[in-house]
């Protein structure tokens, strides 16, 4: 046996246990900081130590500090677990130890990639033309489309922005919904173009951006112009209204955004696409592979309609790189990393593994297992569901003995994550505090929902009864 033999055995020994354990194991983490340090820190060793003894020991130091993320009953954030395809095709992935940036570093790679771009295009209804970057979440994802936004409404007034900078370019306005999701704000700094002159434009009841308030906003403004909608909704998984947007941009120096985080994948649903409507005419998309496709982390998907805009932010050449110069596609003129994981591989795997009715099942039944949860706890007297439940989110608030919802919200917020059945966060919704369950991992069954929506209202009685005698 090699050197590998024994680490990678090791390796899946460990995996298999975890992975085993998953379905009953508390969702949180248990350990609390100083024992993770004990565990896993200390002086840097003077010798170097067997590598099968390092990751038996790390196994080990990380067990009661490892979050079950991956497994059916966490509802905290929108995170996805990984689908059997996709996490052994990404175990190959590291075993390969490709260079995904260009494609004479890894041929297959690039192939994967581009078989993976068709299949996605068709699956969420969106131009077949489009080019893809397979970056490392919906953060990047939304920077790489919003770089080709900023490209493509300069490049129209005449300003090359990639070779002239910003300094003296013809002001670009950015309009977003009030419910703009942080990583597109986050990316508008990275970009240049600021978070402090952004424009918000009023939400109704469910987060959805508005049109008459979109209306006002975009008649009052003159000259470049980035829009930024929502497909999902982080809080309400709503969506905003495209065709209207789509209308009152027309004939506008404009470029349609849209951050679709997890609710693009709704398109894939014959029974939820009718909420998209209009959404293929936008100009870029945002989306992560690793929550509603269930992939490993990490993997976003950054689509843009115009590949010239795309690739022209990214596209870079130096006398000792092989680039190719014929059909073949370089990666990495599609991404802002050069050297980068050979993310396609997972997203093909998830793909093929689950078929076109199968990716349409998955987002439907997750849809309806965040119905079955709201129903259960909304039977509950002192129980509000907050949001109109179209997707995967839910929304809770919990009526208080003395009457401070708020802190009683966060309280059963925080024992049901202390007790272990399934983690889920809090959120502010029209300012109001509120529960946030988000449903979005491939192997939650009707039980997982029951036992944690009979786990959330036990503790919700819990808090009541103290609450009551103090």
């Amino acid at each position: 046996m090699t050197d590998h033999d024994f680490v990678l055995r090791e390796a899946f020994d460990q995996a298999r246990r975890f992975l085993a354990g998953l379905r009953e194991r508390p969702v949180g983490g248990r350990a609390s900081l100083e024992e993770l340090r004990a565990a896993l820190g200390g002086p840097l060793p003077e010798e170097g130590v067997d590598p099968r003894r390092v990751v038996e020991e790390l196994a080990r130091g990380a067990e009661r500090g490892l979050v079950a993320s991956a497994g059916p009953r966490y509802f905290g954030f929108v995170v996805g677990g990984s689908l059997p395809a996709a996490l052994g095709a990404d175990w190959l992935a590291s075993a390969w130890d490709q260079n995904g940036g260009l494609y004479v570093l890894a041929p297959a790679a690039a192939v994967v990639e581009d078989v993976a771009t068709t299949w996605l295009l068709d699956l969420l209804g969106l131009p077949k033309g489009c080019s893809v970057g397979f970056v490392t979440g919906c953060q990047m994802a939304n920077y790489t489309g919003l770089i080709a936004a900023r490209h493509a409404v300069l490049r129209r007034e005449g300003w090359d922005v990639e070779e002239a900078g910003l300094r003296n370019a013809p002001p670009v306005h950015v309009v977003v919904g009030a419910q703009v999701h942080v990583t597109v704000l986050t990316a508008l700094r990275m970009l240049g173009l600021g978070s402090r002159d952004v424009t918000r434009v009023d939400a109704d009841d469910q987060g959805r951006m508005r049109p008459d308030a979109l209306h006002r906003v975009v008649g009052a403004l003159d000259g470049p112009l980035i829009v930024c909608a929502q497909a999902g909704d982080v809080n309400s998984g709503a969506f905003d209204p495209f065709v209207e947007i789509l209308d009152l941009l027309r004939g506008r120096n404009a470029w349609l955004h849209v951050d679709g985080a997890f609710g693009l994948w709704a398109a894939a649903s014959p029974e939820r696409r009718h909420m998209l409507k209009g959404v293929e005419g936008a100009d870029s998309w945002a989306t992560d592979a690793h929550k509603w496709l269930n992939v490993p982390y990490d993997c976003g998907l950054a689509i843009v309609k115009d590949p010239a805009a795309h690739r022209a932010p990214f596209a870079a050449g130096a006398a000792y790189l092989v680039q190719t110069q014929g059909p073949e596609r370089d990666p990495h003129d599609f991404t802002p990393e050069f050297s980068r994981r050979a993310r396609g591989f997972a997203v093909y795997a998830a793909l093929r593994s689950l078929g076109r009715r199968g990716v349409a099942d998955l987002v439907e039944r997750l849809c309806l297992r965040a119905r079955q949860m709201a129903d259960r706890l909304g039977r509950d007297s002192d129980v509000r569901i907050l949001n109109d439940v179209v997707l995967n989110q839910v929304l809770v608030r919990f009526e208080a003995p003395a009457g401070d919802a708020d802190g009683f919200t966060r309280a059963v917020i925080a024992r049901v994550q202390r007790d272990g059945t399934c983690w889920l966060g809090g959120t502010r919704w029209r300012g109001q505090q509120a529960m946030r369950v988000s449903v979005s991992n491939w192997s939650t069954t009707e039980e997982d929902i029951d036992r944690s929506a009979d786990a959330i209202l036990a503790a919700a009685r819990a808090e009541s009864d103290i609450q009551g005698r103090s």
